[in-house]
């Protein structure tokens, strides 16, 4: 593992417990987050500065073709049951994860409680990746932000 994956992993799980907030600003870190703005906060702790949305993010990086290549630090982007659309990603992406290594990532999980207004609640957390893409399927892209 590179010194780079190493501190992404440090980062994120120094994170771990922190509550979910839908739509959570830049003012809410390291308290709070959504599943794109610990993306992003974990990356800038390395340097490599990612956009604020998942769809947005799913751009940026190597794609890597399939599950069974994902290395430490990759990112993957799930439709998920809400997510946004552009004409790149017309099926849509809802949800953003880092791999960890040994199967396993860390994201900032939610599960929606209301629609109008929307809220969610959560918080970060490893899972086991087989079973996040079970929840969050399909796979919409991976993409490994980090050269090697």
């Amino acid at each position: 593992m590179t010194e780079q994956q190493k501190k992404l992993v440090e980062v994120a799980t120094e994170c771990l417990g922190a509550p979910y907030k839908y739509g959570a600003a830049q003012a809410d870190i390291p308290h709070a987050f959504d599943c794109s703005l610990f993306t992003q906060y974990i990356y800038k702790s390395v340097g490599v500065e990612l956009p604020r949305s998942t769809i947005e993010q799913a751009g940026v990086g190597t794609i890597v073709p399939d599950i069974s290549n994902v290395e430490v630090g990759d990112l993957i982007f799930l439709k998920s049951t809400h997510g946004h659309y552009n004409p790149t990603f017309p099926e849509g992406i809802g949800h953003a994860v880092m791999y960890i290594g040994d199967g396993k990532a860390v994201h900032a999980r939610s599960r929606r409680t209301g629609e109008h207004p929307i809220v969610e609640e959560g918080r970060v957390e490893i899972d086991d990746l087989s079973g996040i893409i079970e929840r969050g399927k399909p796979v919409v892209r991976i993409t490994r932000p980090l050269a090697h």
